[in-house]
């Protein structure tokens, strides 16, 4: 069973919510949605259910992946192998592919991520495309699309990040800053930093200037967690429909 999140943007500060989430067992073909706590602290920012899951307090199933998240996957074509060897995947699987790509569309203000998985000796394993990348500078992107495959990155705590507060920036060997990890593992990456303070990022692979430059540098992030911590399991991110029933 994967775990994704679905995240929604505020319209008026630009705030981020995880809202909903999906369980997904592709191989039994059982896909289940939930609501989290997140989408009641994004009500008070506008957020409403979307159509297909129209109840906070319901618990959504199915036997195929739900069109709010299966429109999120670029459909099978011509180009299609090229597509799954940008994302370093051999083979289509959606949840996969939204795991790794976040699913972001421009039509609206939804984002999907993974949920961190920890492991029985308390290690993780993630992988995500370099987040910011755009808006470095022009000596930054330069040397990021110089990354090697397998090439180790500086991880450190940002503190004074002016739109989410706490931040944790990539850094070439030569102490290039080239970027981010993606918000929503912060929280979890910060409990590996300050517990146990084995964490490392490396290059997966760097694409080509015909990817989007939000799909340019696939990063791998290893750590161990504390054993009594388990990430993306409290606050927002606690289903409603469960927590009803507890």
């Amino acid at each position: 069973m994967r775990t994704l999140f679905l995240a929604w943007q505020a319209p008026a500060d630009r705030a981020w919510f995880p809202v909903g989430r999906l369980d997904a067992d592709t191989a039994s073909s059982r896909y289940r949605f939930n609501y989290t706590r997140g989408a009641l602290s994004a009500q008070r920012e506008g957020f409403h259910p979307v159509v297909s899951f129209p109840s906070f307090n319901e618990s959504y199933e199915s036997s195929e992946l739900f069109p709010m998240f299966k429109n999120r996957v670029l459909q099978p074509r011509r180009d299609f192998p090229s597509y799954l060897a940008s994302l370093a995947l051999d083979r289509p699987d959606p949840i996969e592919i939204l795991a790794v790509t976040g699913g972001e569309r421009q039509t609206d203000s939804f984002e999907v991520f993974p949920k961190i998985e920890k492991q029985a000796d308390d290690s993780f394993v993630c992988r995500f495309f370099l987040h910011g990348l755009r808006y470095m500078s022009e000596a930054a992107q330069h040397r990021a699309i110089r990354l090697q495959p397998e090439e180790t990155l500086g991880v450190s705590l940002e503190l004074n990040n002016p739109k989410h507060g706490l931040a944790i920036q990539l850094t070439s060997q030569d102490y290039e800053f080239i970027g981010w990890t993606p918000r929503f593992i912060v929280g979890d990456l910060l409990q590996a930093i300050a517990k146990t303070r084995r964490l490392t990022a490396k290059v997966i692979q760097v694409n080509s200037d015909e990817i989007p430059v939000n799909r340019r540098v696939l990063v791998e992030m290893r750590g161990y967690l504390p054993s009594d911590f388990e990430p993306m399991a409290a606050g927002d991110f606690l289903p409603i429909y469960h927590s009803n029933e507890a």
